[in-house]
């Protein structure tokens, strides 16, 4: 009997086998070369680590959800570069663990957030965001600066970024306590924001 679609599709176990094979090539086709191509590996020029306090901040992002309204992703088209800057590239997240790109635009993108508000407007948007954009529908989130930043594991996170790849140092990782004392969510979590795709901008 020739081999046929027909046949295929009968054999199940044949067809679920056919299907991880063409699903691996096409794996290792699109993920591999990724590895080889320095501006994917490699941090842009400029970039730094997370310190201890934006660290914490960037936990803080990720621990309330902003990135399901919030996306860190420009793509290079025009009517995106021309409302939030330089289109992202893969070097400017190499000490995220996981990034935050994506596609859900309820809030505006904030890869280029870094340096466009001040503090003390960030610190106002937190409280309550429609006291700067009166149509927004983001919620307010108070508490944010009424809560001490965690310093409890910031060392232990430290080591095991640096176990990854992460460049810090022993004194960085020695004074990250210190670098929390006295700081509040909030405060951490705006000096994240301030961030956000300055060294990029640096370049």
């Amino acid at each position: 009997m020739s081999f046929t679609h027909q046949t295929l599709e009968k054999n199940s176990a044949l067809l679920i086998v056919l299907i991880v094979l063409v699903v691996l090539v096409g794996g290792l086709v699109e993920i591999v070369p990724l590895y080889f191509q320095r501006s994917t590996t490699e941090p842009v020029a400029g970039l730094k680590p997370y310190s201890p306090l934006a660290l914490t901040g960037r936990d803080i992002y990720v621990r309330e959800g902003c990135y399901n309204c919030h996306s860190q992703m420009i793509r290079p088209f025009r009517a995106e570069t021309e409302r939030y800057g330089h289109y992202s590239v893969a070097g400017e997240f190499v000490y995220d663990r996981p990034f935050q790109w994506g596609s859900k635009r309820t809030g505006p993108d904030l890869a280029r957030v870094g340096g466009r508000y001040s503090d003390a407007w960030h610190r106002v948007h937190l409280d309550n965001p429609r006291d700067v954009v009166p149509e927004s529908n983001m919620p307010a989130y108070p508490w944010l600066a009424r809560t001490p930043a965690n310093a409890d594991d910031i060392e232990a996170k430290l080591k095991v970024l640096r176990s990854l790849g992460h460049p810090y140092t022993d004194a960085d990782i020695a004074g990250a306590r210190a670098a929390l004392a006295g700081k509040t969510e909030q405060d951490a979590l705006i000096v994240y924001l301030q961030g956000l795709g300055t060294a990029l901008k640096a370049r």
